[in-house]
């Protein structure tokens, strides 16, 4: 309650610091047109001229960490979700943003009907302990 007898509106956390709803950072978005490439084991790495994400106004903070983040290592979008504490639909429309402005690009793991067969590499090694 507030000095006045009304109920105090908080938006914020006092230890916490201010908080900023998802749809905020998204701008009211819930989805990207390159969401359909974009599921949990999605990886996005920063493209090489992506040199100075924090010079780039039109960028939100989270953007800049995500490509920050993938500039020191491939992330999975399940990742960066985990490392940003942020929902996966959030950062599947941060991505969406960061690949449109060039910033990271998204690659996707090979499916398991295109890997090679265990059989056929065992085959392989026998054989080339053979020789």
């Amino acid at each position: 309650m507030s000095g006045d007898g009304h109920p105090r509106s908080h938006w914020f956390d006092d230890e916490a610091g201010p908080v900023v709803r998802p749809y905020a950072m998204t701008r009211g978005r819930t989805s990207h047109s390159a969401q359909h490439r974009l599921d949990l084991i999605a990886v996005v790495v920063t493209e090489a001229h992506a040199d100075d994400p924090e010079a780039d106004r039109t960028l939100s903070p989270e953007h800049v960490d995500i490509v920050e983040l993938c500039r020191d290592a491939p992330q999975s979008v399940a990742e960066l979700a985990a490392e940003l504490n942020l929902p996966i639909g959030v950062v599947r429309v941060l991505i969406g943003d960061l690949v449109d402005e060039e910033m990271v690009h998204v690659t996707r793991p090979v499916p398991p009907a295109e890997l090679v067969d265990e059989n056929i590499l065992r085959d392989v090694i026998n054989g080339l302990r053979a020789l």
